[in-house]
């Protein structure tokens, strides 16, 4: 070898050197953790991990049994209790009928497994992969997962329990293995559809035929058979009679997926589902022991621990819980007899055509702590399903004007001109007066088309003039109205944030309205009524949210609005109410075609909110839809000022105890100082004959003081002292309110 050969030969080496290589050209060693994880030791300890596994299954599989059948065994009652523990009711009799598979229509059979499981004729009983995934949630915490089989689901029901649990899981796959081979498909099926929960009470196919359709499981159509099998997904959120518009939504595309999935498998005619129609149920009966208002109580009670907790429906129907109200069976009593006293008792549904189509609700919460202390829901659950103090379906009509001021005052709004909205705010109170600043033409016209002229917004508050708070719901912007709303607790998700909002067109109950207010009384902290005061059973703790949450508006403008309200009480739509001993605040509201009425009002103790509902009475063309009440009582109209002020005073100041006074942290409204009235020209003759007054029921002046005697206990005897249907004076507009007519205004019908 030459010199030149040795130098390059040295070089090469001392590169490998570098390099960390052995000069005899072997691999290099690993060092540190990089020793243990080579590509050989991880795949020998995946193997190794899953042969363990497999060994622990098949010992879990030869020392687990198919258990006795247990759920009839541990069907027990649930019990509900006042706040004062005495007993309302005890719910949990077993509802079900067990039938035999074939007296089961093979096509309605099929639309459960369209539903649930379309492999089920073929699987073994599991879903290993919809398993893994629920232990893997239920090990992480995340929650109950879907993704079982009709077998696995079926053994739940029938041989477990349903506690979420790893273990529960785990026994779950093997005893499904197990019956699947030891059981038909068949009975497996028949098994599933006569354990299942469908809601309404009722366990099982027969019981859910009954309940819903009126007829056996024998004489169910396919397409009522995809009904109830859809149901089981979700009973409560799914029963088309209590359904909100998003559940009534959801369970027609599962109706629609589930028979879809039977013309994919070959189960039904294409020919045959392109006809077919979705079978809407009948409405619900209620179940013995449950007359009056129990009825209602319980239901809502169920509602709102299902809201509130992780327990499915099928879980609490299981039984074995103590639900102890926040009602107060004084105040309770008190609130029926005051609907019986000032409404029923003046109606006559029987042989008036008006009359039967009022129906009335009412919530009363306290400020301090949420909870709901007293409910009227109908006049009987057994006569009339459909809880009125919690339906949303009737507008909220001018009892939203009070949350557009708060908005305004939250927000330090100002009008188009750059004056500060507040309570001696003066604006245009002419009736269908355009509104200026919106991008969709506006012109509300105020109640019976009284033209008010230069308002402060006080006395807009008071008298409910719509054309002002049109315009302030733009001065603020109107999605910063809809936030408002929001923040106080009503559901405006979805709604558009457009001027006829101000109005209250969108839909509320009294216990939402009650929340509401509540958090205005209570200073600006949020108040969610709660009607459920504890939940207790022996195996579970079911932990509910606390009633009070944060601060959601400033102090000063809950103080502010709260002080606003008493002018609607001592001078306004709301005189009905008015008592010198006691502090009151509220308002009234009247939707268009006068469908529905209200009055929400509270003192410092109390917030009870009721409401008057215009519903076609059963047995008519206009059954369950909504319809007028005019002429109902013997009226012409029913407004907030009349029934339910009338209801609301009864009630109030029967259970509201000692006299107490609002501590207000303002400077503004009629609880401190009346603003002063805009100055006016001399007053021009009527130019219209007087009509009884709609929401205006006021015995005096603005200028007087409040009466010293009680409201009578018959508003008709309190003579008015405005007649809204004579114009006030007429008066130069002030610059913030003109504005050009557009070429359409939107015009609406008069509300209060």
């Amino acid at each position: 070898m030459g010199r030149a050969e040795e130098r390059q030969a040295r070089q090469r080496g001392a590169r490998r050197a570098a390099r960390g290589r052995p000069s005899g050209g072997g691999k290099p060693r690993r060092t540190g953790i990089r020793r243990f994880f080579t590509w050989k030791k991880m795949l020998g300890t995946f193997f190794g991990f899953v042969l363990l596994g497999m060994l622990g299954f098949v010992v879990l599989y030869l020392v687990v049994d198919i258990p006795e059948g247990n759920a009839l065994a541990k069907k027990q009652s649930n019990v509900y209790k006042y706040s004062d523990g005495k007993i309302i009711a005890r719910t949990g009799d077993v509802n079900r009928e067990i039938v035999d598979l074939d007296k089961v229509p093979e096509d309605v059979q099929k639309t459960f497994v369209a539903a649930e499981n379309k492999s089920f004729y073929k699987d073994e009983g599991v879903d290993f992969k919809g398993t893994a995934r629920g232990v893997l949630n239920t090990v992480t915490g995340k929650g109950k997962q879907g993704g079982s089989t009709i077998t696995q689901q079926y053994v739940k029901n029938y041989y477990l329990s349903q506690e979420q649990t790893v273990s529960r899981k785990l026994k779950e796959l093997v005893v499904s293995l197990k019956v699947d081979r030891e059981k038909s498909k068949d009975d497996i099926l028949a098994g599933y559809i006569n354990t299942s929960y469908y809601g309404r009470g009722a366990y099982g196919i027969q019981a859910a035929a009954q309940a819903y359709y009126g007829v056996d499981a024998k004489d169910l159509e396919v397409e009522e058979g995809a009904y109830l099998a859809a149901l089981l997904q979700a009973p409560s959120q799914y029963d088309w009679a209590v359904a909100s518009p998003t559940g009534r939504k959801l369970v027609k595309q599962r109706w629609n997926y589930v028979l879809d999935n039977m013309v994919e498998e070959g189960w039904l005619d294409s020919g045959k589902r392109a006809g077919l129609t979705f079978a809407k149920p009948d409405d619900p009966k209620a179940p013995p022991g449950r007359e009056g208002q129990i009825g209602y109580l319980v239901e809502e009670a169920k509602q709102e621990i299902l809201r509130n907790s992780d327990l499915t429906e099928a879980e609490f129907e299981a039984g074995g819980y103590t639900v102890t109200l926040n009602i107060d069976p004084e105040k309770q009593k008190q609130l029926e007899e005051a609907v019986d006293k000032k409404l029923n008792d003046r109606l006559d549904r029987k042989d008036n055509k008006a009359d039967a189509r009022v129906q009335a609700g009412a919530a009363s919460v306290d400020p301090r702590n949420g909870k709901v202390l007293a409910m009227y829901g109908g006049e009987d659950y057994v006569k009339h399903y459909t809880n009125n103090a919690t339906r949303r379906d009737y507008q909220a009509a001018s009892t939203f004007k009070p949350l557009i001021l708060a908005a305004a005052l939250e927000h330090g709004a100002t009008t188009q001109d750059g004056k500060p909205i507040t309570a001696g705010t003066v604006y245009d109170g002419t009736s269908e007066r355009p509104v200026r600043g919106s991008d969709v033409g506006f012109a509300p016209p105020n109640e019976d088309g009284v033209d008010y002229g230069p308002v402060t917004v006080q006395k807009a508050m008071n008298k409910s003039v719509n054309s002002v708070f049109a315009q302030m719901g733009v001065d603020v912007g109107m999605p910063e109205v809809m936030e408002m709303a929001g923040k106080l607790g009503m559901n405006v998700k979805g709604l558009p944030a457009v001027p006829a909002q101000t109005l209250g067109s969108m839909g509320a109950s009294p216990l939402e309205m009650a929340g509401v207010y509540a958090t205005l009384d209570n200073h600006g902290k949020k108040v969610t009524p709660a009607l459920v005061a504890s939940v207790e059973h022996k195996d579970r703790t079911v932990d509910l949210p606390d009633p009070i949450g944060d601060q959601v508006v400033k102090r000063g403008t809950a103080d502010s609005l709260t002080s606003v309200l008493t002018g609607v009480v001592d001078d306004g739509t709301g005189s009905a109410v008015r008592n010198p001993a006691q502090d009151v605040a509220g308002k009234t509201g009247t939707s268009d075609d006068n469908k529905s009425a209200w009055f929400t009002g509270y003192t410092p103790k109390l917030v009870t909110s009721v409401g008057l509902f215009g519903e076609g009475a059963p047995g008519t063309p206009e059954k369950n839809k909504q319809v007028s009440m005019k002429g109902a009582g013997g009226r012409a109209r029913v407004d907030g000022g009349s029934f339910p002020a009338d209801i609301w005073a009864a009630y109030t100041f029967e259970a509201m105890g000692s006299p107490s006074e609002f501590d207000l942290d303002t400077d503004m409204g009629a609880a401190v100082a009346p603003p002063p009235e805009p100055t006016t020209k001399a007053p021009k003759a009527p130019t219209t004959e007087p009509t009884e007054p709609e929401d205006d029921p006021t015995t005096k002046p603005p200028s007087e003081t409040p009466t010293t005697k009680p409201p009578s206990d018959d508003p008709t005897t309190r003579p008015p002292s405005e007649d809204p249907t004579t114009k006030p004076p007429t008066t130069e507009p002030g610059p913030s309110d003109t504005a050009e007519e557009p070429d359409d205004p939107d015009r609406l019908p008069g509300r209060d």
